[in-house]
């Protein structure tokens, strides 16, 4: 989950700030023929420059972004004994994934996590916290970190990049269309751009951006079953289950009373933007796998 958020947070910030840049040094009056009709081919050119523009940023500063926010601390001589069995197992998981050495490192969290980011598989990071280094044991953890390589030797960032490119592309299309219309059919402005265009032209993209996360989050979800299945590949498994109902008994033991039910079984809404499905259905997956 935080290699997905850590994404669509830097990717929205490129998004907005270029598009509120662009509006504030009149850019978007290109787009506009004579001042009065809407330049669609041009529009749609325009959206896919600056919507391509965001996601690739995103990707390419997934590392530094990971790093510096997660305070990673990366591991380039193994000291310990703990140290040395971590980057032997990421070594031969992703020797069997045919993928270059992942840097790896570990972050300060209470609560069990990890993440995998980077902007192509032969220059990826591989993180793990503290809380699962000490709540899981380490067959769990191998598991865990089987699930990250192949999270890389999927190819999952950038292909999630390519589908956050395109939608961020549609979302600024539309928004633009939409602010059109009513600038001309609510406002009767009849050259140029009002105030109206921009507001307008803003909330649509606020809302379609909403719906844009859904189609990236669904994804997303897909794309944790085939992690989780390339995780019981590398580590076995028994050992793939056997993590993610350590994470299970986790997050219930972190919700007192009435919160289990809220973190686990959430509302609808909750459900169509979250990047990860419920631990139980990824449980089930690979019970029913062969």
């Amino acid at each position: 989950m935080l290699r997905i958020l850590l994404f669509l947070g830097t990717n929205l910030a490129v998004f907005f700030l270029v598009s509120v840049v662009f509006s504030m040094l009149g850019l978007e009056g290109i787009l506009a023929a004579n001042g009065v009709d809407l330049n669609l081919q041009a529009l749609l050119v325009w959206s896919a420059l600056l919507g391509f523009f965001g996601s690739i940023v995103s990707l390419l500063l997934s590392k530094t972004m990971a790093k510096m926010s997660m305070g990673v601390k990366i591991i380039k001589s193994p000291q310990t004994e703990f140290e040395r069995w971590l980057f032997r197992t990421v070594q031969m998981q992703a020797e069997r994934s045919g993928i270059g050495m992942p840097e790896i490192g570990i972050f300060d969290q209470a609560a069990p996590n990890a993440f995998a980011t980077g902007w192509n598989k032969d220059a990826a990071l591989v993180a793990v916290s503290t809380g699962l280094v000490e709540q899981m044991t380490r067959e769990e953890v191998e598991a865990v970190l089987g699930h990250e390589v192949s999270h890389v030797a999927n190819g999952d960032m950038i292909t999630l990049t390519l589908i956050q490119g395109v939608v961020n592309t549609f979302v600024f299309f539309l928004s633009r269309v939409i602010g059109h219309i009513v600038d001309r059919a609510v406002f009767k402005v009849e050259r140029g751009y009002g105030p109206g265009y921009f507001i307008v032209s803003i909330v649509a993209q606020i809302v379609l951006g909403i719906f844009a996360s859904m189609i990236v989050m669904w994804f997303s979800r897909w794309r944790e079953f085939r992690a989780d299945a390339g995780g019981a590949r590398l580590a076995g498994k028994h050992k793939m289950i056997a993590a993610l109902k350590r994470l299970q008994a986790s997050q219930e033991a972190q919700m007192p009373g009435e919160l289990v039910a809220f973190g686990i079984n959430t509302g609808r809404m909750s459900k169509l933007l979250s990047s990860h499905p419920p631990l139980e259905q990824r449980i089930r997956a690979l019970e029913a796998a062969n």
